[in-house]
């Protein structure tokens, strides 16, 4: 792989994995923990977070995308970022869709039991972690 695409393609993969470490599994968790946030109140902030990071995450994938390609990546390189745009696609397409319905419910008022989609989408965020960690490293030593 070219160095510009590999440095590119290694930045936005940390910087993309920062964000997701940060806002899914830090954020996400401890703004129920302070005092006066209620679940709707939690729940509305987090869509909007989650909102504001999907739009990051479409441009941070749109330009590991244009890198690669342009790049003439190793096949490390183009399964990983292939892998990680996947994981986004599905996040955005399925799993969002039905948190999204969830939560309209709860703001609307209904009290509901826990949601085993959310398990699914931080199962997922998982992945997208061990996939980041991956095109990053593997960019790096191209």
């Amino acid at each position: 792989m070219n160095a510009i695409s590999a440095a590119v393609t290694a930045a936005s993969a940390f910087l993309w994995l920062g964000m997701v470490l940060g806002i899914s599994f830090l954020e996400a968790r401890l703004k129920f923990r302070a005092p006066g946030v209620t679940v709707p109140i939690g729940l509305g902030i987090g869509r909007i977070v989650f909102r504001a990071l999907n739009r990051v995450e479409i441009g941070l994938a749109t330009v590991v995308i244009v890198a690669v390609a342009v790049g003439h990546p190793t096949v490390a390189i183009g399964a990983a970022a292939a892998v990680t745009a996947l994981i986004l696609a599905v996040q955005l397409a399925v799993i969002r869709p039905m948190l999204n319905r969830r939560s309209d419910r709860v703001l609307a008022g209904e009290t509901l039991p826990r949601s085993r989609t959310h398990l699914l989408y931080v199962g997922f965020e998982l992945a997208k972690v061990a996939a980041l960690l991956a095109l990053g490293i593997s960019a790096l030593a191209a």
